[in-house]
């Protein structure tokens, strides 16, 4: 399978020079980031809510190595909030955070991480909107739970991320639904060893199937993230079985993939969120795209050849 080797890629300087000074890497790119600055996504974000879709904003960025980039990172969403305020979107467009960009993995990273988080938090709250805490590899979870936890004692609307792939995540799916919390639900894009995760795709979908009904049957807040047509019937099954209105849960899906299903989902009534990464360091995101589906590698192949 192609997706380990990828993700692998993903963390290696070498493939990252050669990715990025590769001439065709960028309109390639620019089909999953649309911007690398606030000025540049912001014509974005209006154009996809005027067509009834929401947002949920990344901004890219990962490999932090001191406290000052943490703090970058934070400035980064804070001014994300201060341009969105005067939209007046409310919760349609809130943001997605990664803690590690936060200083999780820094000398006292749980505690550096909730410190800077929490201001962001704070002012999404303060315009009428939220942020939610992505998931990354099995051994920041632990830390990623505990700061969502948290934080929604003051912000209960702060949601967070589980990953179909990974033995933990029906038992922590359970918790977070018995909570009544904020959950995007997504199969997982980070390579993991078998002893913690999945490693077959039909097992990774059966048990996203388990635990989206859990969700659906709980007290939360379902977040429905994937592009499989065949999933995204099965929600829509579950979410009527379960008796959920149409507000009651919503889809999400990346920008740039499948934006036809978007709209025919928004068209349908659902709560349909796209979410939306901007900046420079793009190279991880990027390469994760890549690797969840075969289809966006055999886009930017095809891409590599017809402008080669």
């Amino acid at each position: 399978m192609l997706g380990p080797v990828i993700l692998a890629a993903s963390r290696s300087d070498r493939m990252r020079r050669l990715v990025s000074a590769a001439p065709v890497t960028k309109p390639v790119v620019d089909r999953f980031i649309p911007g690398e600055t606030v000025d540049e996504v912001l014509p974005i974000i209006q154009d996809l809510t005027d067509q009834g879709l929401e947002l949920t904003m990344d901004v890219v960025g990962e490999d932090i190595t001191n406290p000052a980039q943490a703090e970058a990172a934070r400035d980064a969403y804070l001014e994300l909030v201060d341009r969105l305020k005067p939209l007046g979107l409310g919760a349609r467009a809130e943001m997605s955070v990664k803690l590690s960009m936060f200083g999780q993995a820094l000398d006292g990273g749980h505690e550096l991480a909730l410190k800077n988080v929490r201001p962001v938090v704070e002012a999404a709250a303060e315009i009428g909107t939220t942020v939610t805490l992505d998931a990354e590899d099995h051994t920041t979870l632990d830390s990623m739970f505990a700061i969502h936890e948290e934080l929604r004692k003051d912000v209960p609307q702060t949601g967070c991320v589980i990953q179909a792939y990974l033995f933990r995540t029906e038992a922590d799916a359970r918790r977070l639904a018995e909570n009544g919390s904020r959950v995007r639900l997504v199969k997982g894009a980070y390579k993991e060893p078998a002893e913690v995760a999945y490693q077959q795709r039909h097992e990774i979908d059966k048990a996203y199937v388990r635990i989206l009904r859990s969700l659906m049957e709980g007290e939360g807040y379902p977040m429905i993230g994937s592009h499989d047509p065949r999933l995204v019937s099965i929600a829509q099954e579950l979410a009527r079985t379960a008796g959920r209105k149409l507000d009651e849960y919503e889809f999400q899906m990346l920008y740039g993939i499948r934006g036809d299903e978007h709209l025919r989902l928004a068209a349908e009534g659902h709560r349909m969120r796209v979410y939306t990464a901007y900046g420079t360091d793009w190279y991880g995101y990027f390469m994760r795209r890549l690797a969840e589906k075969p289809a966006n590698l055999r886009f930017f192949a095809r891409s590599m050849v017809s402008k080669g």
